[in-house]
C-alpha cells in the first residue's frame, strides 16, 4: 500500500541550511508535499522562501517559540498518511523518503521509523534513532560509531530522533502529537515513549540516509541549552512517575551527579534550575503510561548512562 507523505520542517534563520535541505528534498525519488514553518526568523529566510520555494506550503509564525508547537502547526496543515519531521540542517540522499516510509507500508503495527543520520564526511553515525535507559533518559543511538555499524541490533531502539523521522499520522494523532510544554530537547523522546506505551512499534531504516550538518541553534553547552535540556529531563521524570518507581533511586543519584558535574564544569546552576522548573511545570498533569520494558535498553547500566552524559562535555564548544 502506497502512503502519502507530508514533510514538515521548522526553520529559524540560517537560510543557507534550509535551502540546501529543500534542494535535497526536491531530488527525492518519492512523491511528497513539503510544509515549511518559518519560525520568527530575524534574517531574510521568509522572503527567500517565498522567492525560491513558492511551490511549498509556507506557514509564518512571527515569534520564535517552542519547536514542538511550531512542528504541530506544520503537521496540522497537512493530510498525508505519513509525517516526516526533519531538521532544516539535514541533507537527505535521493532515496531517503522511499526507504524511510517503506517499514510503515510493510507493517501496519509500526508507528514510527528511525533514519540513519551521518556526521559530515559520511563515516561516523550522528544517530540511528534514540535509545533510552530504564530511567527514561534518552541518547542518540549508535552515536560516534562507524557508519558500518548502522544495522546493529543493540542498543535497543525506543524510537526515532526528531532530526529526521517518519510517523504514521494515525499514531501521531492517537497519542496527541508533540507536547508543547517542552520548549526544546527531548520532545522526540517523549513522543517515542508515548507511542511505545500506546502499543505502536518502532522500526529502523538504516538505508534511509542523510547528513546532519548541525545548526547548534542554542549553542553547545550554552546556558540556554543546559536550561532547556534540564527542563525537559525534570518534566519527563514527573510525567512518567520515574522517581516513584523501582528505578527512582538510580534516577535521583544520576541527576545529582549530572547536576553536580555541570556545576563544576559550567560554574552555574542552570542544569539544576532547569530540572526544577520542568518538575514544577509537570505538577498536576496526568501521568503518562510507561513504555514496555522491551522498548528500553535494560542492559545500559548506571555507569554506561553516566559515561554517555560525560561524553557530551568532552565535545568542543
Amino acid at each position: 500500500m502506497s502512503l502519502s507523505i507530508d514533510v514538515v520542517l521548522v526553520v529559524y534563520n540560517q537560510y543557507d541550511l534550509t535551502d540546501s535541505c529543500l534542494r535535497h528534498l526536491a531530488a527525492q525519488t518519492r512523491e511528497h508535499r513539503v510544509i515549511v514553518v518559518e519560525h520568527g526568523s530575524t534574517d531574510d529566510s521568509r522572503a527567500s522562501l517565498k522567492r525560491d520555494w513558492a511551490q511549498h506550503t509556507l506557514i509564518e509564525i512571527d515569534v520564535n517559540g517552542p519547536l514542538s508547537a511550531a512542528t504541530n502547526r506544520g503537521v496540522t496543515a497537512g493530510t498525508g498518511d505519513v509525517i516526516v519531521w526533519i531538521n532544516n540542517d539535514v541533507d537527505a540522499r535521493p532515496d531517503f523518503l522511499e526507504k524511510l516510509v517503506a517499514p510503515l507500508e510493510a507493517d501496519p503495527a509500526a508507528g514510527s521509523v528511525a533514519s540513519l543520520m551521518l556526521q559530515p564526511g559520511g563515516d561516523v553515525i550522528d544517530s540511528m534513532g534514540l535509545t533510552a535507559d530504564v530511567t527514561l533518559a534518552g541518547f542518540p543511538r549508535l552515536q560516534w560509531q562507524p557508519a558500518a555499524n548502522a544495522t546493529a541490533a543493540e542498543p535497543v531502539l525506543v524510537g526515532p530522533s526528531g532530526t529526521a523521522a517518519a510517523y504514521r499520522r494515525s499514531a501521531w494523532d492517537a497519542v496527541g502529537a508533540l507536547d508543547e510544554n517542552i520548549t526544546a530537547y527531548s520532545e522526540d523522546l517523549d513522543l517515542a515513549l508515548r507511542l511505545r506505551g500506546a502499543g505502536w512499534a518502532a522500526a529502523a531504516a538504516p538505508d534511509a540516509i542523510g547528513t546532519h550538518l548541525g545548526s547548534t541553534t542554542y549553542g553547545h553547552r550554552s546556558s540556554r541549552q543546559r536550561t532547556h535540556g534540564g527542563f525537559s529531563r525534570g518534566y519527563l521524570l514527573r510525567r512518567y512517575g520515574v522517581l516513584r518507581g523501582r528505578v527512582g533511586v538510580r534516577a535521583l543519584v544520576t541527576e545529582a551527579l549530572v547536576c553536580g558535574g555541570d556545576l563544576v564544569i559550567s560554574k552555574d546552576l542552570e542544569a539544576t534550575k532547569g530540572r526544577l522548573r520542568g518538575w514544577h511545570a509537570a505538577r498536576g498533569l496526568p501521568r503518562h503510561e510507561a513504555p514496555p520494558l522491551a522498548a528500553l535498553d535494560r542492559a545500559m547500566s548506571f555507569r554506561d548512562s553516566i559515561a554517555l552524559r560525560r561524553a557530551v562535555y568532552a565535545l568542543p564548544r
